[in-house]
């Protein structure tokens, strides 16, 4: 528990030290994500989590009378701060652990979960996460989860596996980031495992994309 605990902290050790780069990169949101949207009826209330610079809960606003942009980095969701200060839309920003989010059962009715499942370090960790988003989902809640997949073209492995990725400041000093690569088939066990069930799947860029909903419902 120490040891995850630790890697925890130093994963967001990291994004606290690269947001403002970070941020900058991330200008717009990716397409999968817009299309989910666009799809999705309106909501009370949506999350966005691993919101980093608010570029999805910027979109969610268009879609949720409310929207909470959770971020376990404190320097992205300043980011996220900004860009909603410059752009005039609303989140509640909430610093939180993906596998313990502030919120109550069964509140949230649209959520994205894109690019951040993968940094977890553990099965664990990641599989609780979802367990936690399938908490926090009302039964007829959907999300879009998307992790990076071993059917990326810079990727020769079939198997899931451990790996960093160095991020290079401005500078040049590079800074090294965990990932899991998923293959999809594990992508398709832990949403399995957890207390979600996948209602669609697909590779795209690279990235293992589910529409999930809670089990059973």
């Amino acid at each position: 528990m120490e040891d995850a605990e630790a890697e925890r902290r130093e994963v967001r050790a990291t994004y606290d030290y690269i947001a403002d780069h970070f941020a900058k990169t991330r200008e717009y949101a990716w397409p999968e994500v817009e299309s989910f949207a666009a799809d999705a009826p309106e909501a009370a209330v949506a999350l966005d989590l691993g919101c980093g610079n608010g570029r999805h809960a910027e979109l969610l606003a268009e879609r949720a009378d409310r929207v909470v942009a959770a971020d376990a980095s404190r320097g992205l969701l300043e980011t996220a701060r900004e860009r909603a200060a410059e752009r005039g839309f609303d989140a509640d920003l909430v610093q939180a652990d993906a596998a313990r989010l502030p919120l109550g059962d069964a509140t949230v009715e649209l959520a994205v979960y894109v690019a951040t499942l993968h940094h977890l370090p553990s099965r664990d960790a990641r599989v609780g996460s979802l367990d936690e988003l399938a908490r926090v989902l009302a039964p007829e809640g959907r999300a879009l989860v998307s992790a990076w997949s071993t059917a990326h073209d810079r990727f020769d492995e079939s198997e899931g596996f451990d790996t960093t990725v160095d991020w290079t400041l401005p500078g040049g000093e590079t800074v090294e980031r965990f990932y899991h690569i998923y293959s999809p088939a594990e992508f398709r066990d832990d949403v399995a495992a957890s207390g979600l069930e996948l209602a669609e799947f697909e590779i795209s860029s690279g990235n293992c994309y589910g529409v999930v909903r809670p089990a059973g419902e």
